[in-house]
Formats: C-alpha cells, sequence, structure tokens
C-alpha cells in the first residue's frame, strides 16, 4: 500500500483566472485577424458565399471577458468540395495531365518555390498556432522549422531515389527500366494536434511524386493554412493541389462515395477511417495510409534510473499536454519502485509551468478542443468512482480551456483510463511484478504504436524487446515515445496506422513501381530503347543526374 501523502480526492474546479489574458495585455496585439471566405480549387482562391465557422481562442480572457475571436473559414457544401476533386481529377488526367507526366525536375521545383515561400511565413504560422491551438511558442516554431526541414529532405531524397533508378536491368532477354510512377487523386486529412506538420508529411510525399491532391483541412487548426494558400495558387498547376475546409461528415464522404479518390491519407480516428474507407465503392483499389489512435506504455523496470524514467515519462506523457498519438498514454512501475517513483513524479508535474503559449518556460496550456475538459473529466471521474485516486496537489483541476496534469493512480482494466485513448493530459499509473501481465496488455490492446523501456540491465531487456517488437512498431529504451526523426519509419499496428511514414517510406506510399521492358540487343527492343534515351523524348525513360 502507499504511504503518499498527497493521495486525496480531486476538486472539481480551481481558479487559473490568474493564468488568463489580461484585457489590456500587450499580447493581445499579436493576436492573429484572418477571416478567409475562400477556398482554393483549380488554381484560384474562390470566395464563398455560404455559412462560415467563427475560430475563437481557447486563451480566454479574464473574469469571464468575451473569448478573442480569431477570424474564420468557409464551410464548404458537399458540391463545393465535389468541385474540388473535379479539379483534382481533372489536373491528374488519368495519368495524362502536366503534373504527373512532367519531369521530375520540373515537380522539384515547384517545391522549392514553395519551400521559399514558405520560409517567409515561418512566424506568421507559429503565431496562429500559438493562438488557435495554445501550442507553446518554441514547439509553434518546432513544426513549422520542422515541416520547412522535411520538405528540404523528401527533396533530396527524391533525388537519391531516381538516381538510383537511372539505369537498365539486363535479365531473361530483356532490357527494363525499372521507376515509380504515381498513383492517382489523394485525399489529404490531418489533424489539428499538428495541423501543419504532420498534414505536410503525407500532402509533400504525394505532390512530389505526381499525384494531385484534395487537402481537408482540420477544423480545430485551420487558420495556419491560410497564408500557405496563395503559395499553393503561385507555385503548382492549376487542380494539382486544391483546399477544402468545413465539416468532414458534409464533405469527405461525398468524394469518397465518388470512387475517384485513389489514395486516402488520413490521421485521426480509427472510426472515422473506417467510415470514409466503406464509403468507397471499390474499396479494393483504395491505396491508404492511416495514423491512428494509440495507447502506448511506459515501463519501469526494478533497475531503472528514476530520475532519468520521471523526466521522460513527463516528456512523453505531457508535452503539447499529452495530445500526441506518440505520447506516452499509460505507465506501469515496478512494484519495488512504485513509491519513490510516484513522489517524484507527482513533484516533478506539480512544479510543470502552466500558462500562456508565448510565456517563457510554459509547458501546460490551455486544451483547444471544446469538448476536451468534459471527456477528460468523464475518464476521471470512472476511475475515481472505480477505486483510484488523484496523486498530485494540482491533479484533477480545471478551469474552463486549463486541465492541470493529474497522476491517477491505481488503475485497472475495469477502468476507461486503462484503455482509451485520453490525449490530454490525464497520467494513468499501474504497478507490475509479473512481465507476463504487461505482455497480455499489450496483446489485448486494440493499439500498438510504441513503448518505452526504462532499465539498464541487458538481461532484462534483450527479452522484452523480442515480445514487445512484434506488439508495436517501435521500442524506446530509456527514451520517451515519439515520432522522428523522419528517416526513422513512422507506424504501427493494429489499429494504430495503416502504411508507413518516413521520408523514403512515404514517397514509396505514394507511387507505384512500373517497369519498361523491351527484348535485349533488338533493333525494335533495346535499340529503340536507346534511341529515345539519346533524344531525350521521354521523361520516364532516361539516364540523367539529378543534382
Amino acid at each position: 500500500s502507499l504511504s503518499l501523502s498527497l493521495s486525496r480526492k480531486p476538486v472539481n474546479m480551481a481558479s487559473f483566472d490568474h493564468l488568463f489574458l489580461a484585457a489590456d495585455s500587450p499580447a493581445i496585439a499579436t493576436r492573429p485577424s484572418i477571416f478567409n471566405r475562400t477556398y482554393l480549387v483549380d488554381g484560384t482562391l474562390r470566395e464563398w458565399t455560404g455559412p462560415c465557422e467563427e475560430v475563437r481562442s481557447p486563451i480566454l480572457l479574464r473574469d469571464g471577458a468575451a473569448t478573442p475571436h480569431l477570424g474564420c473559414y468557409p464551410m464548404l457544401s458537399k458540391d463545393a468540395s465535389l468541385e474540388a476533386l473535379a479539379a483534382a481529377v481533372k489536373a491528374y488526367d488519368s495519368g495524362r495531365g502536366q503534373w504527373p507526366t512532367a519531369p521530375v525536375s520540373f515537380r522539384i521545383a515547384a517545391l522549392e518555390r514553395f519551400l521559399e515561400g514558405l520560409r517567409h511565413e515561418r512566424e506568421n504560422i507559429a503565431n496562429i498556432l500559438m493562438w488557435e491551438i495554445c501550442k507553446p511558442q518554441p514547439d509553434a516554431l518546432k513544426e513549422v522549422d520542422r515541416t520547412i526541414k522535411y520538405i528540404h529532405d523528401t527533396i533530396a531524397a527524391l533525388k537519391t531515389l531516381e538516381n538510383a533508378q537511372s539505369t537498365f536491368v539486363h535479365d531473361g532477354g530483356l532490357v527494363a527500366q525499372i521507376r515509380r510512377a504515381p498513383y492517382g487523386v489523394v485525399l489529404c486529412v490531418g489533424p489539428f494536434n499538428y495541423p501543419f506538420n504532420e498534414t505536410y508529411t503525407t500532402l509533400i510525399p504525394a505532390l512530389i511524386m505526381g499525384n494531385t491532391v484534395v487537402m481537408k483541412l482540420p477544423r480545430c487548426g485551420v487558420l495556419c493554412h491560410t497564408p500557405t494558400l496563395t503559395l499553393f495558387r503561385d507555385c503548382f498547376p492549376p487542380g494539382v493541389v486544391n483546399v477544402i475546409s468545413g465539416a468532414g461528415r458534409e464533405t469527405m464522404p461525398p468524394l469518397m462515395a465518388s470512387g475517384k479518390i485513389d489514395i486516402l491519407a488520413f490521421i485521426g480516428t480509427s472510426k472515422a477511417a473506417d467510415a470514409l474507407q466503406q464509403a468507397h465503392p471499390k474499396p479494393h483499389r483504395l491505396r491508404v495510409c492511416l495514423g491512428l489512435e494509440a495507447k502506448n506504455p511506459a515501463i519501469v523496470c526494478p533497475d531503472a534510473d528514476l530520475a532519468l524514467a520521471v523526466r521522460e515519462v513527463i516528456a512523453g506523457a505531457l508535452t503539447f499536454n499529452g495530445q500526441r498519438c506518440t505520447a506516452i498514454k499509460i505507465v506501469f512501475v515496478h512494484q519495488t519502485l512504485l513509491e519513490p517513483f510516484l513522489q517524484q513524479l507527482c513533484a516533478a508535474v506539480d512544479a510543470l509551468p502552466m500558462g500562456l503559449p508565448w510565456v517563457p518556460g510554459t509547458q501546460i496550456t490551455p486544451l483547444p478542443e471544446a469538448d476536451k475538459p468534459a471527456f477528460l473529466r468523464a475518464l476521471l471521474d470512472d476511475a475515481l468512482a472505480k477505486g483510484a485516486k488523484v496523486l498530485n496537489a494540482r491533479g484533477g483541476q480545471v478551469d474552463r480551456t486549463f486541465v492541470a496534469p493529474t497522476i491517477v493512480y491505481p488503475v485497472t482494466p475495469e477502468m476507461r483510463l486503462y484503455h482509451e485513448e485520453q490525449f490530454g493530459p490525464l497520467v494513468p499509473v499501474r504497478a507490475w511484478s509479473d512481465q507476463a501481465e504487461i505482455f497480455e496488455y499489450m496483446a489485448s490492446s486494440p493499439y500498438g504504436q510504441q513503448a518505452a523501456v526504462f532499465t539498464h540491465s541487458a538481461g532484462a531487456l534483450g527479452p522484452m524487446v523480442d515480445v514487445l517488437v512484434n506488439q508495436v512498431s517501435r521500442v524506446n529504451i530509456n527514451a520517451q515515445c515519439q515520432r522522428g526523426p523522419d528517416t526513422f519509419p513512422f507506424t504501427g499496428r493494429k489499429d494504430s496506422a495503416y502504411g508507413t511514414l518516413s521520408i523514403s517510406d512515404a514517397l514509396r506510399v505514394f507511387s507505384m513501381r512500373t517497369v519498361v521492358a523491351a527484348k535485349d540487343g533488338a533493333a525494335a527492343g533495346s535499340g529503340l530503347v536507346a534511341a529515345v534515351v539519346a533524344d531525350r523524348t521521354s521523361n520516364v525513360l532516361r539516364m540523367d543526374y539529378l543534382f
């Protein structure tokens, strides 16, 4: 049993009013004002005359004053979304369009122009991320910087891939060149928590491989894309990039039901992904790349370095308020370390600075989803009703969009928090004494993205890794669960993902292998191919080198 003096029932509400924004704060002058009533279709920013959705910041004013108004965006209709799809279909033109048939160098040049424009929008986009989804300033800048690096590295990876393919294979009396070709029309759907970076991890490889795209913006995190609309219009041929916004249930099912989407790149919930796939009339022809839920465990072994484990668990569980698919979402602590681990964890969590995104050192910020505090409250109430306690002094406290990080112990299989992804600042903890319990949890979980193991014993770690790699896609040793670097494969098992995203893997996800073959040594075979290469009459059959 625990002797923690902090064990207690949480209060329902707290006052974090001092953390919110004063009405006369100079920071209000930095608030974005983006009243966007346009959407990008066929190379044109079309004016939307239908309903628009107001965007209000989760950064509230003190004393219950009005919520800061950031702008608005179009709530497009079914017909408007189908217009965007028609533009993408026309631009692809069954593989005959300018973009899919263009030289790779042409597509790279377009991405480089876009990249240059994006660099000029860095601070603007980061500021929007702070106000719209309350991402701390260092993380907001990092999200934009990481996206810029991702585009740069994707261009470099494509050059490497193309140069490796600039050769011919002689086998079985045939000569052949094997390359990768675009797949068709892609629907890219990004999440709210990394609305910029994660959207681009599918958008950029889809584009550079020669596909055309309809990009559906998330309803929370939509405004950060507004500065890029003119860049897309000016850097790409008409119809190659089409950008829509609005209610997902209104805009996306008609796109899928048309049967004209060739690849679905979706980051969200498995329930929504299933519904979209089922709406496609020919699902066997639909390629999917899915980033879905996770319930990543941290496993603290008897010989773990406590200070290291606490530090990494906090970073893994509470960075951006735990609103990451890669976040640590349950912590298994060996019984022998339970009390000192929890004491250190509670003290460190209660010391995390809460505040507004631009305040230096802030780690806990307001939650951007309007219904999230109530959802977290329901998970916590369910756990408390079934025997759990809140251990840290600040835990369980809620004031409007602020939810204090909360340590919950002990969590048991009867509790929702044991199984469900919380996607917020709740940290459930469970003691363990037999590894079999952890392995059974992993095997029975519907998720399988990552795990973090804290130990200094090679004898304990080796067998544990051998089991975990068959349950998750990444095992982190004495480190938090995370995505990156982007050269590493990012995927998952079961309901956590389908398809693999790294810089090089993504190029393959959004393309397919094609072979051009001819009889070796025949004038009408390899001789004709040689003439095509020499005369440069094809953008596919070639031997040039991309520098």
